[in-house]
């Protein structure tokens, strides 16, 4: 008896030294004293986050909505949310750098999270992950209620499962987490769908309302069939389809600013629409709302007001991030076509952003160049001239200003000196391309050779630089990149 208190209070101390797990809304919220517990559930997916992050406020009742349609359809997967903030410990122990960052683990073993942001993504992305990558259709009730559920989905349909075809479908759905896939061989979904043979179906709730696959029987070919026909002919910059945009195959495309307070998406996107279809697999058509506050750093990234919306632009997403714009701002049909149509010709040259020249711009010690007077000043060969690059929301630029004030001031008296600077954001230069602020290059005399400052940002580091000539703080432009920790120009998702 003696020995059966004693195994029985042994049990009962090793349960009640597990940590509780308590809920916000059906989401697990999981500190460094549960998260052990946490990982216990065969899937379970986890987001750190920051309560002042903007993006995890967005993301949070899409979280929400996600964690209630699983619990709903019986899904043994967990949603769970960690306050990176409070559980810093935790957060570093999983390599977190940003917010939100979702992790997902299957029997305790991490997979990085590829899945979009919205409930339908997120639910769609831990679906796959976790169960066969094309769902089985046995009948027209389920056939309808899979094509119903989601605004895009695709359907395989194949007699023999085990054919070339159908190994190809499925290895495709296996590949591309973010779309709902399904399979069948069933005679009357097949009839219900007027569907002869074996074919790959995409319906969608927008534009025709479906498309069938056609192309060459290749992975690459099918791929490019699902994400380019699952995103409308015009898609709309969000948070959700932000991923879509920049993560696919197309890496040129039409950007369309509209107004929505304005009314341009009821009289300039049918526009667009009406002639999006033939370049589809070429050039991306999307638009932006200008009204929007989130939207503006794009504006800007283009050298555009809002009084000059509507408008469009095109980007080609390399890493230069080339920005072309049209002669004739009007945004009817014909000039759509003309203008996208010139860009895949090659007839278009960039559009590289110059602000006006001030009038005093060599007024200070400091010279202020822009970009129709940046090779005349920087290229002159009598000279030697170092160039600071800048953005003006740029923290450390704004730390090195005063400083940069007195190195000119130093060098006042030398004629063969000049000290300069360039807003970036706001000037363009074909020959040069700018990553980071802020970025400093001397151009030296006679060869005009152009070489990167890595040094410390000193007055007596900087002027050993041009007194040297280059020699002294110059690094390997690769070593430099490494250690940068310098504010970065927007990235291709953010812009």
């Amino acid at each position: 008896m003696l020995k059966v208190i004693l195994i029985l209070s042994i049990v009962g101390t090793i349960l009640s030294s597990k940590a509780e797990i308590t809920e916000d809304e059906g989401v697990l919220v999981l500190t460094k004293d549960n998260f052990k517990e946490g990982l216990e559930h065969e899937f379970i997916l986890v987001e750190f986050y920051a309560p002042w992050c903007g993006h995890c406020k967005a993301l949070a009742p899409e979280y929400v909505k996600a964690a209630e349609s699983l619990k709903k359809a019986g899904s043994p997967i967990k949603l769970a949310k960690v306050d990176a903030t409070q559980e810093s410990e935790l957060a570093e122990q999983h390599g977190v750098r940003g917010y939100p960052t979702l992790k997902f683990f299957r029997n305790g073993v991490p997979v990085p999270y590829g899945g979009g942001r919205s409930a339908k993504d997120i639910v769609s992305w831990l679906t796959k992950k976790t169960g066969p990558a094309a769902k089985e259709l046995e009948n027209v009730e389920q056939a309808k209620e899979f094509i119903e559920a989601n605004d895009v989905a695709l359907v395989g349909f194949f007699k023999d499962q085990t054919s070339d075809f159908a190994k190809l479908y499925k290895d495709v759905a296996a590949a591309l987490d973010d779309y709902p896939f399904a399979i069948t061989g069933d005679s009357a979904v097949e009839a219900e769908y007027k569907v002869e043979g074996d074919k790959i179906i995409l319906f969608k709730k927008f534009d025709d309302g479906q498309a069938v696959f056609d192309g060459e029987q290749t992975m690459d070919a099918l791929k490019k069939f699902v994400q380019t026909e699952s995103l409308p002919l015009v898609v709309e910059f969000n948070q959700d389809t932000a991923q879509k945009i920049f993560g696919g195959d197309i890496k040129s495309h039409l950007l369309l600013f509209l107004s929505q307070a304005k009314g341009h998406y009821d009289d300039l996107l049918v526009n667009a629409k009406s002639v999006a279809a033939p370049f589809r697999e070429k050039v991306l058509f999307v638009s932006i709302n200008a009204d929007e506050e989130d939207h503006q750093r794009i504006l800007e990234f283009f050298g555009m007001k809002k009084e000059e919306v509507p408008a469009m632009r095109v980007i080609k997403l390399e890493e230069d991030m080339a920005k072309y714009k049209p002669a004739d701002p009007e945004l009817s049909a014909d000039n759509i076509k003309s203008f996208v149509s010139d860009f895949i010709d090659g007839k278009l040259k960039q559009h590289l952003l110059s602000q006006d020249l001030p009038e005093d711009w060599d007024a200070k010690p400091v010279k202020v160049l822009v970009a129709t007077n940046f090779d005349e000043v920087a290229f002159n060969k009598d000279k030697t001239v170092l160039v600071e690059f800048y953005a003006p929301w740029c923290g450390h630029c704004k730390q090195l200003a005063p400083i940069y004030d007195k190195l000119a001031e130093s060098f006042e008296d030398r004629d063969d000196v000049v000290i300069a600077k360039i807003d970036s954001t706001i000037n363009e230069l074909e020959h040069t391309k700018i990553t980071s602020f802020p970025t400093l290059k001397l151009y030296t005399k006679g060869e005009n050779k152009a070489i990167d400052y890595n040094g410390e940002r000193t007055l007596e580091g900087m002027s050993a630089f041009i007194n040297s000539g280059g020699v002294e703080g110059a690094q390997e432009t690769q070593e430099a990149e490494e250690e940068d920790e310098d504010d970065d120009l927007p990235k291709k998702d953010e812009l």
